[in-house]
């Protein structure tokens, strides 16, 4: 029965991607707005459902340490695996406005977010709030940014609608199709979470291994299969925005919500503070050299995005375990494979910017 309900949950993701995607770029095109900023709220922010609900439903029941460890586990996996995993498939080509707005916007709810719960530990209501307001400052933000670019956008990609797609011009059908494929993503990304947590007991492994892990990359689920469907399709902008809008939401709306919901606030784990959440930030920074590089995410770094992921994986492995690797395991990726990823990129960087002086910059 757990076979075929996991089989049943990797079903409804697949179907529930591929009528997301399809209803998000339709609208696009419907209304003359851009994939991205669809990308960015109505596909980030539905597939983000399963964080939210597991975020505030664990405030509620008082247990903090799922609550935020689901939402920073949640970001670095978006980054790391998702971006990384749709790049090895097609290399994914980066909007200007996601190097110049929407990363800088993630990276600094990440730093909000330390700076909050730097001094006393702690996500207090008045704390969630705040967060929910920037929130709700920057969708509107976004939608009205967006009605100032219709007449572009509508120009741009009015001659993406395929020929043989009649039945699904009209807005009501593709506000079906989305709220159809959200429906799918959440239901599949459930099963595949309980299941995958009886599998992992099963092989015995312990309940702090499935919460950073299972739990975290399992709400992460919809992301994946959209991502991935995304840049198949080659909706690449929905692909890398649903990604960034996904982990800002998953920080100012799942943790902001979960903050009021909860009576005394949000304590985060010490352990988190000194270590998950600056992996999350780090995760955000790594982004601009990379988009800026050749505003794209390349084959290779999306391998190391995904290598830096199995490694983090590893190492909260080996520490739940208390492993006798676990020293070896730190000093290497600290002294050695850190500083070596650090500087290749900073040296295609360089690179690629004095190409940009010598031959001027690439149309997009």
């Amino acid at each position: 029965m757990n076979v075929l309900l996991f089989f049943a949950g990797l079903a409804a993701l697949v179907a529930g991607a591929d009528l997301l995607v399809r209803g998000a770029s339709k609208i696009a095109l419907s209304f003359g707005v851009s994939p991205l900023v669809v990308g960015l709220t109505i596909v980030a922010f539905g597939t983000s459902a399963p964080e939210l609900a597991v975020s505030v439903g664990a405030a509620l029941d008082g247990k903090a340490d799922i609550a935020v460890g689901n939402v920073v586990g949640s970001n670095i996996f978006n980054v790391l695996f998702i971006l990384g995993a749709a790049a090895l498939i097609t290399p994914l080509i980066v909007n200007v406005q996601l190097i110049r707005q929407e990363v800088p916007i993630m990276i600094a709810a990440s730093v909000l977010l330390i700076a909050m719960t730097l001094f006393d530990g702690v996500l207090s209501r008045l704390d969630g709030a705040v967060l929910f307001v920037l929130l709700i400052v920057y969708v509107v933000f976004l939608i009205v940014q967006s009605r100032r670019q219709t007449l572009a956008a509508k120009s741009e990609f009015e001659d993406q609608m395929p020929a043989d797609s009649r039945w699904d011009r009209h807005w009501s059908v593709q506000g079906l199709l989305v709220v159809a494929g959200l429906v799918l993503l959440v239901l599949g990304s459930g099963w595949l979470i309980d299941t995958a947590i009886i599998f992992a007991k099963m092989l015995g492994v312990s309940d702090v291994v499935i919460g950073l892990t299972v739990v975290a990359a399992g709400t992460s689920l919809p992301e994946v299969a959209t991502s991935i469907t995304a840049a198949i399709k080659g909706e690449r902008d929905i692909a890398v925005g649903n990604v960034v809008g996904s982990n800002t939401f998953n920080i100012l709306g799942c943790l902001g919500l979960a903050s009021i919901a909860a009576p005394g606030g949000v304590p985060v784990a010490a352990s988190m503070l000194h270590m998950d959440v600056w992996v999350m930030l780090a995760a955000a920074v790594a982004c601009l050299p990379v988009f800026m590089r050749a505003r794209e995410i390349s084959r290779w770094e999306g391998a190391v995005f995904l290598l830096y992921y199995v490694a983090y994986a590893m190492y909260l492995i080996l520490v739940a375990q208390r492993h006798a690797a676990l020293p070896l395991f730190s000093q290497t990726m600290i002294w050695f494979v850190i500083p070596l990823t650090v500087l290749t990129m900073l040296l295609m960087f360089v690179r690629t910017r004095r190409n940009v002086v010598s031959h001027g910059p690439r149309q997009s």
